[in-house]
Parts: structure tokens; sequence; C-alpha cells
């Protein structure tokens, strides 16, 4: 069951990337991000104050946001400051480099979440996973050769340092996961919450900064129906990601490469919306990384 919510999840995520490639194009980055996360934080908010005036109620449908400790709490902030840096360094990225070169580099996520797997929760791996996990990092590989005839130096370019940086961060977050879930039995719904609580708190101190005093800035900002959508989707994707890890069998590592088949739609479809250069092309390294992703299943 936890693989087809992973599924679930991979989908709403596909769906996101491409909403926020239209949010950021041409935008301020931070309030962008701000934007998305007040969005999710205003879809669970009824379902905090449900589960204040009506525990019982919230608890029936699934959806109790359960009231935590404080040292719960410094877990959860730990965690809105890795996504929040993750972010900004992958919003800014998407907005200067094209997302058939964005959505593939982070699809080298599952890597570093495998290494993590292994070395942290013990997680063992078979011959074909090894060789799945490998074939996504090469097709990744080849990705950078196609960004080259775009004019993107793999080398010299700092947007895909970002990117890479932003990736890395991800997949840290997703093994710090599995502990907010499994170790300290969170449900989704109160790990969202106060995730996007305390993600907001901290976009408003970086905003206060480098956006707020600045009136031109804040001229340059465009409101697009898209950061609301970027917002609900996002919630989706993680309910359903979080939901997988409540189970005990389910395995961060095969989680995080499934979620990597968004790159599907993403790179197809947002290729054609956004008219990007070498689809074809791009869909040779598309089909090794998708291969990466069935051998893990099938294994």
């Amino acid at each position: 069951m936890w693989m087809y919510l992973g599924l679930l999840a991979a989908l709403f995520l596909g769906l996101h990337n491409l909403c926020k490639k239209h949010a950021v194009q041409g935008n301020e980055v931070f309030p962008v991000l701000l934007g998305t996360i007040c969005s999710g934080f205003l879809l669970l908010l009824p379902f905090f104050i449900g589960s204040l005036y009506f525990p019982e109620y919230t608890k029936e449908i699934g959806f109790q946001i359960t009231s935590i400790s404080w040292k719960t709490h410094g877990f959860i902030f730990v965690k809105s400051m890795i996504m929040t840096t993750s972010w900004v360094l992958a919003y800014q990225a998407l907005k200067h480099l094209p997302i058939t070169i964005v959505t593939p580099i982070r699809s080298a996520g599952p890597f570093f979440t495998f290494i993590g797997a292994i070395l942290i929760y013990q997680e063992k791996p078979n011959f074909l996973q090894w060789i799945g996990f490998f074939l996504i990092i090469f097709s990744v590989l080849l990705y950078s050769k196609i960004g080259k005839k775009e004019g993107i130096n793999f080398k010299s370019n700092k947007w895909i340092f970002a990117i890479i940086g932003a990736t890395f961060l991800g997949a840290s977050s997703g093994l710090y996961d599995k502990f907010l879930i499994q170790h300290l039995e969170l449900n989704p719904q109160t790990l969202q919450f106060w995730f996007c609580w305390y993600t907001i708190l901290i976009l408003l101190v970086i905003l206060s900064i480098t956006w707020f005093p600045y009136v031109e800035k804040r001229k340059e900002f465009k409101w697009r129906w898209t950061i609301v959508a970027v917002g609900i989707l996002l919630q989706a994707a993680d309910y359903f990601y979080f939901k997988a890890l409540q189970d005990p069998e389910a395995l961060i590592m095969l989680l995080s490469a499934i979620k990597r088949s968004q790159i599907l739609i993403a790179v197809v479809i947002g290729g054609l919306v956004f008219k990007e250069k070498n689809k074809r092309k791009k869909l040779i390294p598309l089909l090794g990384i998708m291969i990466g992703v069935f051998l893990i299943l099938y294994s």
C-alpha cells in the first residue's frame, strides 16, 4: 500500500513542479515561496481549529492535529530550517534554468537518500536496487551534456550548484522525515501544520531583510494563481508521502525513488507548456531514469 501512496505523492509533485515554474518566472522568489507556504498553511488551519474545538470529529475523519511537546516542536523547526534553505536554492535555480534541466538533477535526490538509508537506518538494497540507483545517476549526467547545448555550463553556472545543494538538503530532509514519522510517531497533518508555521516565521525574517524594505522589489512582485496551486499541491503530495512513511515496512530509499517518477510530468508536459529546447534528446536520459525507478519497484 505504501508504494501506491508514494506514486500518488509523485503525481501531485509533478503537477506542483509545473505550477512552481510558472509562479517564479520573472518573479521575486522569496515572496512566491512565502505565498505557497501560506496557502498550504491556510489549507490546514481549519483542521487545527477543528482539533481544538471538535477533537473527536477531527479524529474520526483522520485529520486531527495532535498536541506535541516543545522538544518535538524543536525537531520540526529543524526540518523547517533544512527545507527553507533547500527551497530558496531550488526556487532561485528554477527561475534561471529550464525545468527540463532542474527536474532531472533533482532526481538525483534518491541517491543521497539511498546512502543515508544504508548508513542511518540500515536499509539493505539488493542487486537490482543498486543498478536502478546508478542508472538514475548516469542519466542525470547525460542531462548535463544536453544542458551545455542550451548555454548552461554545469561547471561554472552557479544555479547548477544551487540546485545540487537544494537536492542534497531535500534528501537529508527525507531521511529526517522517517525519524519524525516513525520514531516520534507524528501523524502527517500535525507535522505538515507546524512545519508550515515555522517555515512562514523563517521566511518572514528573510523577507524583512531582503524584500519588505525595498519598494522597487515589492512593485516587481506579480501575484499568480499558481502560487496558491503550488501550496495546495505540495500539501497533497506531502500528505500521501507521510502516510506512506507511517507504514513500518516502508523503505525511505524506495519511496524517494518512486517520487522521482514525477519527472515524467515535468519533462514531457513541462517541455510542451514552456516550449523548452531539446525535448526529444531529453527523453533519452528520461527513459534511463524511468528504467532505474522501475528496477527499484520491481526489486
